[in-house]
């Protein structure tokens, strides 16, 4: 019996970290924010390494606005290994006033994971966007590449924010998505 109530709250607690949508500690949204700026395609230009995207190059993830005021969210990427292209498509809801930017977002069904842009420039060049969690980090650009003095600013920003930056993964970017 006592097994069953460990398991039981071994996946209750997994289940929960799972579903976080919440900002990490020390970590605030930007405020101000316009959805319809951040519409469109952004290349993905280096993430922190996790499962759903290990092993991708030619990332980039595409919002698009829904009627609901929700957002379609269309990750795409490329794998050497497989030698494919892969795509996922899910929705993201903002978490309180849409002039902040935090939201949840779900790939899977009723499980929501948290996506928070925690810089971003105000002509909507870049962005620093990060998860429920500091394991969560992606530096994101409107264009394939990203000047150097840029990445050095939103890596030192990210640095402040206590995010493992030394582990970053900078993502390949040298041939277009496919169309869609």
């Amino acid at each position: 019996m006592a097994v069953w109530r460990n398991l039981s709250l071994l996946l209750s607690s997994l289940l929960s970290l799972s579903c976080s949508v919440s900002p990490p500690a020390g970590v605030k949204p930007v405020d101000h924010f316009t959805v319809d700026r951040y519409l469109g395609t952004w290349y993905e230009i280096a993430r922190l390494d996790h499962r759903f995207e290990r092993g991708l190059s030619h990332v980039t993830a595409r919002y698009a606005l829904q009627p609901d005021g929700s957002l379609q969210v269309v990750n795409t990427g490329y794998s050497a290994a497989k030698q494919r292209w892969r795509q996922s498509i899910g929705k993201a809801r903002f978490l309180g006033s849409p002039q902040t930017a935090s939201l949840k977002v779900s790939f899977f069904g009723p499980f929501y994971g948290g996506y928070h842009v925690i810089a971003l420039d105000e002509d909507y060049r870049y962005a620093l966007v990060a998860g429920p969690s500091h394991d969560y980090l992606w530096l994101l650009s409107r264009t394939p590449t990203l000047d150097e003095p840029t990445r050095q600013a939103l890596v030192r920003t990210a640095r402040t924010l206590d995010f493992p930056v030394d582990d970053l993964i900078w993502v390949q970017q040298d041939m277009p998505p496919p169309s869609t």
